[in-house]
């Protein structure tokens, strides 16, 4: 039983890379690996507090979080987004973004013959959540051109993960326009929204995009980049309490709950932007090194105005690009992996301390 439901997903990708990964750890001087967008700084001193003084937690934590997160998540959806009226119906906890991504679609109940829409440049799970579900998938590059029909999810992912595009106001704006029309609920992955660099990110949730209205829209945000918790697995939706309520009753039966210690962790994580100015700091200064030496090695740079990659080319296969930055001891990941769209490029993360970072400018 349990092949059947694997069948369906594609080839694990980064098992295709393990053969680069060897060659780069034979390097003199170590491995830069720039390959998974995985933190590499320490957690902030204040969340670790929070951590610890919530260690003593012998009960079950509750789905919908407690009253102490429900109101940081409300507090920090206004006060970061811009939007209004947030209240605790308008919020959800989840146990990190990626179980979302992936388990979304079953979640709101479909199967074959609906669709699922997602950027063709993407994070390969859009695609394993319509998969699980036996439902059908199709990529874009303007929603707006979409055959609607049996369109029930409409995935939007600004700022971009692989290439940092940012959608501006205006494309969002006629994005969540268009699907109200024709009743497509959409969910905007804004995972990375604290991260912008040569753009300002906004929200499906701000009064400009949405008119103040948050049906059929929802937000998905995670504190795994923001504040280095991608192993407390805190993440949050935000958006129309229509769509949030059965979910949670949905995630109640399924026992998808957020550990107690982590909630509190959360809480003091969203209430504080010092730790989150200082982490932008961090990797501001890993991304002008970075991409000074990609571009002075002979490599193009394209969009990449937010998020913590760069979406980088020089306009052959993106695994002869692999094969030549391991060679140097640097690990990245190909395009393909986010779709055939990106076979000439590879992603390259911020995510590497200042030391190995200056180790692969160097190596370029």
């Amino acid at each position: 039983m349990s092949s059947a439901v694997s069948d369906r997903l594609p080839t694990f990708p980064w098992d295709k890379l393990e053969p680069y990964k060897k060659t780069a750890a034979t390097h003199p001087d170590g491995i830069v690996d720039l390959s998974v967008g995985t933190p590499v700084d320490p957690v902030p001193e204040l969340i670790q507090k929070a951590l610890v003084a919530a260690a003593d937690s012998p009960g079950y934590p509750t789905v919908w979080g407690t009253p102490e997160l429900r109101d940081a998540l409300t507090a920090w959806v206004e006060r970061r987004l811009g939007a209004r009226g947030i209240t605790h119906r308008h919020v959800l906890p989840i146990v990190g973004s990626k179980e979302l991504v992936a388990w979304l679609p079953t979640q709101l109940g479909l199967g074959p013959g609906d669709k699922v829409a997602y950027p063709r440049l993407a994070y390969p799970t859009y695609e394993v959540g319509a998969r699980l579900a036996r439902a059908e998938y199709e990529v874009y590059d303007d929603p707006t051109e979409l055959d609607p029909t049996n369109l029930k999810l409409l995935w939007l992912n600004s700022p971009s993960n692989p290439t940092g595009r940012v959608l501006s106001k205006e494309e969002l704006r006629r994005t969540v326009a268009w699907a109200r029309e024709h009743g497509v609920l959409i969910f905007s992955d804004e995972c990375y929204i604290e991260l912008g660099w040569e753009a300002d990110p906004v929200s499906v949730l701000h009064p400009d995009v949405c008119g103040g209205s948050y049906e059929g829209i929802v937000s998905v945000h995670s504190l795994s980049k923001r504040s280095n918790l991608a192993g407390y697995r805190a993440a949050f939706l935000a958006g129309d309490p229509e769509v949030l309520g059965p979910l949670l009753q949905i995630r109640k039966h399924g026992g998808m709950m957020t550990s107690a210690p982590t909630q509190a962790a959360a809480v003091a994580a969203l209430g504080d932007d010092t730790h989150v100015s200082e982490q932008r700091e961090r990797y501001a200064a890993r991304r002008t090194a970075l991409r000074e030496a990609l571009v002075r090695h002979g490599f193009r740079i394209e969009h990449s105005e937010a998020s913590l990659y760069l979406w980088a080319t020089r306009d052959e296969s993106c695994w002869d690009t692999v094969a030549h930055l391991a060679d140097l001891g640097i690990l990245v990941a190909p395009g393909d992996f986010y779709g055939t769209a990106g076979e000439t490029f590879v992603r390259v993360a911020l995510t590497a301390t200042d030391e190995r970072v200056a180790a692969a400018v160097a190596r370029l």
